[in-house]
């Protein structure tokens, strides 16, 4: 899919300088880009990276306001897919959705922090 790659790409680039191991950002991004692109129903999508006093913050907007929901555990090891948000928890301090009042949709975020 070419808008995960982008996307992971482009979070990847401005959060070089971020204390956070640069795999865990990109497969996160990748993560919840792809789960956007795959669930949501609109076509429009949104990525933003911040950090301010120790928190790193990935955020990915889409127009559907229902929320992503982890595939049930355990997973058959032939499961095509499902794994995504337990990657973001595996590779992300935490992470959540918010609904976005002023656009509508909702807001997928990971996030680290750092002393």
């Amino acid at each position: 899919m070419e808008k995960v790659r982008i996307a992971r790409d482009h979070v990847a680039e401005i959060t070089t300088d971020w204390p956070v191991n640069e795999y865990f950002i990109r497969l996160v991004a990748s993560e919840l880009v792809t789960n956007a692109v795959r669930h949501a129903a609109t076509e429009v999508i949104r990525v933003h990276a911040c950090a301010g006093e120790g928190v790193y913050v990935i955020e990915v907007w889409d127009a559907d306001r229902r929320p992503p929901v982890p595939a049930a555990q355990p997973l058959c090891p032939e499961s095509p897919g499902g794994r995504g948000l337990w990657i973001v928890t595996d590779y992300a301090d935490r992470w959540g959705v918010r609904h976005d009042d002023d656009d509508g949709g909702k807001v997928v975020y990971a996030q680290w922090t750092r002393p």
